[in-house]
């Protein structure tokens, strides 16, 4: 009995690689659509842009966390990461993952070309210096959650729309929240080492490109 039960259920990983990669193009997409929109900014945006930043760099910028900045970096960390796996509790998931993709691509593109206009080639650096770490711990965790919510949507759409009884329960095993527990530990702390250590590598960027 146990081995009929394992033969009808699919291998995860196997379930999981295809739903990566379609992720990956429609984030890709995002990226493509945010270097073409960019190209349509005035001019103004990368002064202001400009502006700003030398005005950081005045007030000395980087010494220690406010209460807002610590706001502002976990909103920034935890936002798509929790938006992934929420959307998985509902069947409209298969439609709006595939478009938070899209817009997490879309704006992350559309950031790093704002510093490219505004610093050249410089802007490339200064743009690592402040999304970088964020990217390198974001980015896994939200595919992670978003590829197997997607399962799951998908799952409960196929329920919802007419397939149901021919369908197999959609669970929410424990996987699913040590999976959860796993990328929130992972956030929380690239957020606490962004809040150190992005101010500190933001100045010295500025200060070289600035003088």
């Amino acid at each position: 009995m146990n081995t009929r039960n394992l033969t009808r259920r699919p291998p995860v990983r196997l379930a999981t690689l295809p739903r990566l990669l379609l992720l990956a193009l429609f984030f890709a997409a995002g990226v493509l659509l945010g270097q073409v929109l960019a190209g349509w900014v005035p001019d103004a945006t990368g002064d202001e842009l400009r502006r700003y930043l030398e005005s950081y760099l005045r007030l000395g910028g980087g010494t220690a966390p406010t209460p807002r900045a610590v706001v502002s970096t976990l909103v920034t960390y935890f936002r798509y990461p929790l938006l992934a796996f929420g959307l998985g509790f509902a069947s409209i998931g298969v439609v709006l993952l595939p478009c938070a993709t899209v817009a997490y691509g879309f704006f992350l593109s559309f950031s790093v070309c704002c510093f490219t206009a505004s610093f050249g080639a410089d802007g490339v650096l200064l743009a690592l210096a402040v999304l970088g770490l964020r990217c390198a711990v974001t980015l896994p965790c939200y595919f992670l959650l978003a590829a197997s919510s997607w399962g799951t949507a998908a799952g409960l759409a196929a329920v919802s729309f007419g397939s149901g009884r021919r369908t197999a329960p959609v669970v929410y095993g424990r996987a699913c929240w040590v999976r959860l527990g796993a990328c929130c530990l992972a956030l929380l702390a690239g957020a606490c080492v962004d809040l150190l250590l992005s101010p500190v590598l933001l100045r010295l960027m500025l200060e070289r490109i600035l003088g």
